[in-house]
């Protein structure tokens, strides 16, 4: 459901970011109050979990928009580095109604680390999402889907849930905006769909995600700690 109407955006300045290793600081688009609980559907028969990986990043401003415009919720598995690098960005991201998780610090292979290696990857993150304004992360997602039980443990002992995916959009490989609506279209009541916060495909199939999910009656929710699965937000 389209409650763009109802917001209001003020432009605070320019933003200039880079994704990658180097990001410039910035100053994003602030949201009010209003924004940051989108109305929920009219009626919801299951939810799904929408997720975005790798930022924040120069596409965050845009995608918050989009989710907002739509009526969507999402859960954003920031890396450390760039939450660190652009805490109004976090910030962001909690005032649109967005969750904030973990997606460690500078995007290894965690399962060829050493366990010290790993913690800090994970400790760091943590550290950069709350020192940013995303409060503590539950939620945690490995880079690549790649874990062992060290890395499981590792991100138990910070009270994180390991959270991978059932559905994968494959943005990150060049999928077109329109695959990338069929993919979601694959989602089923609790399922996680993986997405990525810089991909410029994923942006433009927001509306059509939105659409698709709201014709068969299933709502983007929150995903529960406790389960791993999509559930209504609380």
């Amino acid at each position: 459901m389209n409650t763009g109407p109802r917001r209001s955006f003020r432009l605070l300045g320019k933003r200039l970011a880079v994704v990658g290793a180097a990001f410039a600081t910035t100053v994003p688009l602030t949201l009010t109050a209003a924004a940051a609980a989108p109305a929920p559907a009219a009626a919801c028969n299951g939810y799904v979990g929408l997720t975005f990986d790798d930022g924040p990043s120069g596409n965050t401003s845009a995608l918050l928009g989009a989710l907002q415009r739509n009526g969507l919720r999402a859960t954003m598995f920031n890396q450390g580095q760039y939450a660190a690098a652009n805490p109004a960005q976090v910030r962001a991201q909690v005032a649109a109604g967005m969750w904030v998780a973990n997606h460690s610090y500078t995007h290894p292979h965690l399962t060829q680390l050493s366990q010290a290696q790993i913690d800090s990857e994970i400790s760091r993150t943590q550290q950069a999402i709350a020192g940013a304004g995303g409060g503590t992360p539950r939620l945690f997602r490995p880079p690549y889907g790649e874990t062992n039980a060290t890395v499981r443990s590792v991100a138990a002992r910070y009270g994180l849930t390991e959270i991978i995916w059932n559905v994968d959009s494959q943005d990150w490989n060049g999928a077109s905006a329109e695959s990338i609506v069929q993919a979601a279209a694959r989602l089923t009541n609790g399922q996680v769909i993986l997405m990525h916060d810089w991909s410029a495909n994923t942006l433009a199939a927001i509306p059509r995600i939105a659409q698709g999910l709201a014709g068969r009656g299933l709502c983007a929710g929150t995903i529960s700690p406790q389960t791993g699965r999509a559930v209504a937000p609380g």
